[in-house]
């Protein structure tokens, strides 16, 4: 009786809040919070987008069959990416206590559970009763959903490379101007999925030249969940991700940003991989098995990756070497042609766990043999860098929650002794107080393939920090996101000849008192340093380089229709010192989503202004299915896209975007083989997605 009151007192109480419309299934709008999550990881490691878009085929595959949330285990739960590891447990507890939720609206009964959170992951979870059908081989061999995605892009204005004569003898693109992808997936629900693809990146041979075999980049998989004792096993392409990242990460991961409690590292070691990404994968066998408290995961992997090759020199060495891995994935030049697949990367290693009650303890190793060895160049930073033909990484992760705490890390070392350490600790306040705390300390000499903790770098090495965030939420309406993290850097870093310390802090206001209207407002300053030498002085002197940034962003639901977004931002960079710069960027949003037509899209007009480079500013960007965009902005200029969705019937849907710069004051745009003679460039986009 107790169950049925509590269950109704919530569905009355509160279903004005989360029921004034019906639930839209759509993965081409990402919330805003991970919409920043993105244009930070971009900022982070200076424009290079990810590709990987496993995260959003797997979001799209629970708005089809969303996860049950009376049978979903701590696991599946993890895969969401939108709870807190306090989050989880409380839900588990309830369930335990009283047994399955009733109805959608009692989830707000269970502890820690804020309207926020269940906007957020609505569509992708539910209470339905499940149907006792057993999941036979056959039925997961047929009772899935076949899908081929073609997607072609193309800058329709030419740029330098492609206008080279071949018999100059200078370098050019030796393929078209279109990139091209085609994939094939079979899925059933999250048990079973596998499909092939293929890619070429614009300016590269197809079926011609040094691509007679036709595309540029082939990835095949299979993968399958809980048969049995196997609760993951991987055949083809996948990647694997182990305790905080200091070991292995290969999948996408959140730094800093404005919501502070997604510090945390979660998912299954062993994940599906079929997209574009020519890098961050591997490529063999992975099988995870496990039984009541404990798991163990085993993978090996052998493929070709791109390298810089060094034949041997007397004056060096008499060995062939390698002096960096590369990882942009383009094959255009006759350059980046001899550099493909000349190294060759066999990779072991494994991971066991163990849970009982809330404390969790994993061990984590890797192996790498290469074929010819790294030999980085003699630049003092160099001196802790990666090197030598074989290396491992070895590691212990460890989480455990007591109340409204939970404590989370891992201790990692490489197979020559440096180590490195992250250390985490969530803690609910109050019930509309949360905070997050991060000490990491990684010594140099630590180094890491594919790695991706929580650090201020791209990769954990050369490190020190302590970041501490915190999350109020005075109303349902009012939300407050702050952090601070102090961090430095022990030994040199490219462009950095000095030992140097940094800050970084954030405060982020967020109102948003219905489902129709949301504004927030964002200040993040920060100051790291690197060398400034302006007047060619012998020692390049390393200074600090302040750089603040405010930003307001609104969205207005005129109706269940149109949607409008603006945003407003401006950047100082710094701003009282000799290398001064500001920027400011603005745009706005159009959104025609109307209920059950066929046709849907969005668009941008958007203006910024830019003293130079170092004031560079990003902004995420609505995209065909399955893809984003978070082009720079610097300079003075303009930029405008158009989307355009329309499902011709169940089967087939159709996506365009063309998307657009234009710079007033300019005659050429990039530089090198990418320079292109006008003031304009142009981007056109296609791609249709047929269900067999």
């Amino acid at each position: 009786m107790k169950k049925i009151a509590t269950g109704l007192f919530f569905v009355m109480l509160h279903a004005y809040c989360l029921a004034q419309e019906p639930i839209k299934k759509n993965t081409e709008q990402n919330n805003t919070t991970t919409e920043q999550q993105l244009e930070n990881i971009t900022n982070n490691s200076e424009g290079a987008e990810t590709e990987d878009d496993s995260y959003l085929q797997l979001l799209e595959q629970y708005q089809k069959t969303p996860i049950n949330i009376n049978t979903a285990s701590e696991e599946d739960l993890k895969t969401l990416r939108m709870l807190t590891p306090m989050q989880i447990k409380s839900l588990l507890a309830y369930r335990n206590l009283l047994g399955e939720l009733l109805n959608f609206y009692e989830i707000q009964a269970v502890p820690g559970w804020d309207i926020v959170t269940i906007q957020k992951i609505r569509a992708f979870i539910s209470t339905d009763k499940e149907v006792n059908i057993i999941n036979t081989l056959q039925e997961r061999i047929t009772g899935g959903e076949h899908t081929i995605l073609v997607r072609v892009t193309q800058t329709l204005e030419k740029s330098k490379g492609y206008q080279i004569d071949p018999n100059a003898g200078k370098s050019y693109y030796q393929g078209s101007q279109q990139r091209l992808l085609v994939r094939y997936r079979y899925r059933y629900k999250n048990l079973l999925q596998y499909g092939v693809l293929g890619e070429k990146d614009q300016g590269e041979q197809f079926f011609k030249g040094s691509q007679k075999q036709g595309f540029d980049f082939y990835s095949a998989h299979l993968f399958a969940r809980n048969i049995g004792i196997i609760k993951s096993l991987a055949l083809g392409d996948y990647t694997v991700n182990m305790g905080q990242g200091l070991t292995q990460w290969m999948s996408l991961a959140f730094k800093k940003g404005s919501d502070v409690l997604n510090a945390k590292r979660e998912s299954p070691v062993l994940q599906p991989y079929n997209a574009a990404g020519e890098i961050f994968f591997h490529r063999g066998v992975g099988i995870t098995i496990g039984k009541k408290n404990w798991e163990a995961t085993a993978f090996v992997s052998y493929k070709k990756t791109d390298a810089n090759f060094v034949a041997g020199d007397t004056t060096i060495t008499q060995d062939d070497f390698v002096t960096s891995l590369q990882t942009s994935g383009f094959h255009r030049t006759k350059t980046e042609v001899a550099d493909k697949g000349i190294q060759t990367q066999l990779v072991f290693g494994g991971n066991f766990a163990y849970k009982i009650y809330n404390l969790h303890l994993g061990v984590n190793a890797i192996q790498y043999s290469l074929k010819y060895p790294l030999l980085k160049s003699t630049e003092p930073y160099n001196l802790y860098a990666l090197t030598g033909s074989s290396f491992g990484n070895y590691s212990v992760d460890y989480s455990y929650t007591y109340r409204n705490a939970h404590f989370y890390g891992e201790a990692g070392m490489t197979n020559r002794g440096y180590t490195a350490f992250v250390n985490g600790l969530l803690v609910s306040v109050a019930n509309n107080v949360d905070m997050n705390f991060v000490y990491r300390n990684i010594s140099p000499g630590y180094q890491a393939l594919y790695s991706n903790a929580f650090t201020e770098s791209s990769t954990p090495s050369n490190e020190r920090g302590f970041f501490a965030g915190i999350t109020l939420r005075p109303t349902d309406a009012w939300r407050v996101d702050a952090y601070s993290d102090f961090y430095s850097f022990p030994w040199l870093k490219f462009r950095v000849n000095a030992p140097t310390k940094g800050s970084d802090y954030l405060v982020q206001v967020t109102y948003k008192p219905n489902k129709v209207f949301e504004i927030y407002t964002r200040f993040k300053s920060e100051s790291k340093s690197i060398n400034y030498n302006p007047n060619n002085n012998v020692l390049s002197p390393t200074l600090p380089q302040p750089k603040q940034d405010w930003r307001i962003q609104f969205s207005y639901k005129i109706n269940p229709t149109y949607t409008f977004r603006s945003r407003v931002e401006l950047l100082w960079y710094d701003k009282n010192g000799l290398a001064k710069e500001n920027g400011f960027l603005l745009y706005t949003d159009l959104l025609y989503k109307p209920l059950l037509s066929k046709l849907s899209g969005n668009m941008r007009l958007q203006y910024f202004e830019t003293n130079g480079y170092n004031s560079r500013m990003y902004a995420y960007e609505n995209d065909v299915l399955f893809a984003y965009s978070i082009p720079v902005f610097y300079e003075k200029g303009y930029r405008y896209y158009v989307n355009v969705n329309y499902d011709i019937n169940k089967k087939l849907s159709l996506w365009g975007r063309v998307a657009q710069y234009f710079y007033p004051n300019k005659t050429n745009i990039g530089s090198g083989l990418d320079e292109i003679q006008t003031n304009h460039r142009t981007e056109v986009k296609l791609q249709a997605i047929y269900k067999l």
